[in-house]
């Protein structure tokens, strides 16, 4: 087979769901596969390195001001002689006039179920040009079964060429001295109490609100010497959340730290006593899979993917129930044999989950949409 790969994301999104995906993807088909012929689409100074039936060409640097504006601009195909062109970000940037057979990774399609949750810019892309991008593209991948049957019912195609890849926690999400971690993240970041954690965006979608609200119920003997971590880059809504906080008469119990790089992120999960996660809506989740992968126990929520991905190693609640959160976290920090037993499960699940695998899958699929 000869694969064309759009690889932007790689790079320009890194840090991201859909950047981890893009460049762990490129760099797991380059571990299994020695057959097969690539050839992947990258900016300049992409750390990839690629073996001989990998070819690069060069990507556009546009203005890097906003992702979705610049990976809208399609790649140009002069001469290049490709059977299958695969974008993994949503299908934005696909070209029409391409003459070989196109495939999309359509991660999830939360701007049609939850609107009031995204940008204008990702929502206008999601109205006006996802469906046309549907009707030029011959397979679609995704990340769950939840998915697949979220994309087959809006837009009405066939399930026998929607494929599921699953995605995994990265190789640096592991189990670490949790004692050594707690110190690195005192020592540079002024963390000094035990937290509970969560990580991710800041969308309402996240159910940060939701959080905050059960951590304040917490049982004054637990919430004593215990601090809430909120990860993330502030986005529009910080200040709603900050000033909840403020209301709430726990703003010094709550510490929001603005991004993580990415290598700090281990830390924080083996750091943690538990991660909350109790998001109203997900296409797959990897924050629950990287904490399990960190022998570190999660509460989540019993909705859309997180139930298919999470198995029974997480807690699952009802995300809009406030009482239900606030009695998990209790007795998961109170409870140490159930404490163990998470975190025992937990790695298990996560074992489960490899870039590999996503590589092998993501594989299959092309050959299916080949008819190889």
């Amino acid at each position: 087979m000869k694969i064309g790969i759009d690889g932007r994301a790689a790079k320009w999104y890194r840090g991201t769901g859909i950047g981890t995906y893009t460049y762990q993807l490129i760099n797991s088909l380059n571990k299994v596969d020695s057959k097969n012929d690539y050839l992947i689409f990258l900016p300049n100074g992409s750390s990839l390195n690629l073996k001989d039936n990998f070819a690069v060409e060069t990507a556009e640097e546009l203005s890097k001001k906003n992702f979705w504006d610049d990976v809208r601009t399609p790649n140009t195909f002069p001469y290049h002689d490709m059977e299958l062109y695969h974008v993994p970000q949503n299908g934005v940037g696909l070209s029409e006039n391409i003459n070989c057979l196109k495939a999309i990774t359509l991660h999830d399609i939360i701007p049609l179920r939850m609107p009031e949750t995204v940008s204008d810019r990702y929502l206008n892309i999601f109205n006006n040009e996802l469906p046309k991008i549907i009707e030029n593209c011959d397979g679609i991948l995704t990340v769950s079964e939840f998915s697949k049957q979220d994309i087959a019912k809006e837009f009405n195609f066939p399930k026998e060429k929607i494929f599921v890849t699953h995605l995994a926690a990265e190789d640096i999400y592991r189990p670490l001295n949790k004692d050594l971690c707690k110190k690195n993240l005192c020592d540079k970041y002024g963390i000094k109490d035990d937290f509970i954690l969560y990580v991710g965006g800041f969308s309402p979608r996240k159910n940060i609100l939701g959080i905050i609200e059960a951590f304040s119920l917490l049982d004054s003997t637990i919430k004593k010497d215990l601090k809430l971590v909120i990860t993330g880059k502030k986005g529009i809504s910080y200040e709603l959340y900050k000033k909840r906080t403020e209301d709430l008469f726990i703003s010094s119990s709550v510490i929001f730290t603005d991004f993580i790089p990415l290598n700090d992120l281990p830390t924080f999960y083996n750091a943690s006593k538990l991660l909350v996660y109790p998001s109203f809506y997900e296409g797959f989740g990897l924050p629950p899979l990287e904490a399990m992968a960190c022998g570190t126990p999660v509460i989540s929520s019993n909705v859309t993917s997180l139930p298919e991905v999470c198995l029974d190693s997480a807690i699952l609640i009802n995300p809009y129930s406030i009482s239900e959160l606030k009695l998990s976290i209790e007795n998961v920090l109170t409870d140490d044999t159930l404490r163990l037993t998470m975190i025992q499960k937990g790695l298990l699940t996560s074992s489960l989950y490899t870039w590999e695998n996503t590589a092998l899958q993501t594989i299959k699929a092309y050959e299916t949409i080949l008819g190889t």
